[in-house]
């Protein structure tokens, strides 16, 4: 076989592999007025509806719309403007005007010509909608997963009961102050009890947490009671703070609402 005859179907078998691919791919040319797509593949054109002749010559931001993210566009105006290769996830719409997921990589490519090495972008877009949507719906399962882990009970006028169960992590912490600061401001509690009995696990941040509660629900004027402490939990607090033994705690709920006469 002829070497220019090997070298064509080279680059046909490499041009019906680029357009077997989903992924989408593009090239531009920044020597060119506004920085044109000068190639597109079939995946970037089965991606977006449009035709070749619709969007070869033009600049990408025809797919940018009104939610199309500020921040990415101008992470990927930096990157072009500094030679450097960028990825972000931004909003682009489709040519029915549908919107989708854009994971675009875009990197500067330099070739050897006769004139010397001339630059050029690639670009790799990954319609990533349907992940996008998982991920949105698992934060919303977890928002209402720590909505649910913060079961505030009044057990009379003056004095709420909160059963901490399971494990206190960082997220469920930040929940749980902001659920009680609002509950106690609206409720004007005497009394606010947190029930540690329900916890799996006894770590330093646990115990940073209930004198940080505690602090919190000082300043509010509502006196905490902290009931079900561990001994090894309780270690740990006197260790971290010489005030421990100043919190008001009690063996279990019974035993502090018996002392308060209730």
């Amino acid at each position: 076989m002829a070497l220019e005859s090997y070298k064509s179907e080279n680059l046909h078998l490499i041009k019906e592999a680029l357009d077997y691919t989903q992924v989408g791919l593009t090239v531009t040319d920044p020597s060119l007025p506004d920085n044109p797509l000068i190639y597109v593949n079939k995946g970037f054109l089965d991606m977006t509806g449009y035709q070749e002749t619709e969007v070869l010559g033009r600049n990408c931001r025809f797919l940018q719309g009104d939610e199309t993210e500020q921040i990415a566009l101008k992470q990927i105006r930096t990157a072009i403007e500094n030679k450097e290769a960028v990825t972000v996830q931004l909003k682009n719409y489709k040519k029915s005007g549908q919107m989708f997921w854009n994971e675009l990589s875009v990197a500067p490519l330099w070739i050897d010509e006769k004139e010397g090495k001339r630059l050029y972008f690639v670009g790799l877009q990954k319609d990533v909608t349907k992940e996008k949507e998982q991920q949105e719906l698992l934060e919303q399962s977890i928002d209402e997963v720590l909505n649910i882990s913060v079961p505030i009970v009044p057990v009379k006028d003056g004095i709420s009961v909160l059963p901490i169960i399971g494990t206190l992590t960082a997220p469920r912490f930040d929940k749980i102050i902001s659920t009680v600061s609002t509950y106690i401001s609206q409720s004007k509690d005497d009394y606010f009890i947190v029930d540690l009995s329900g916890l799996l696990e006894v770590d330093s941040f646990v115990a940073d947490a209930i004198f940080k509660l505690n602090d919190l629900i000082l300043m509010t004027g509502t006196e905490l009671i902290v009931t079900g402490i561990k001994p090894n939990l309780a270690m740990k607090m006197g260790e971290m703070r010489e005030d421990f033994r100043e919190l008001n705690t009690y063996m279990n709920v019974k035993s502090a609402l018996k002392k308060l006469n209730i």
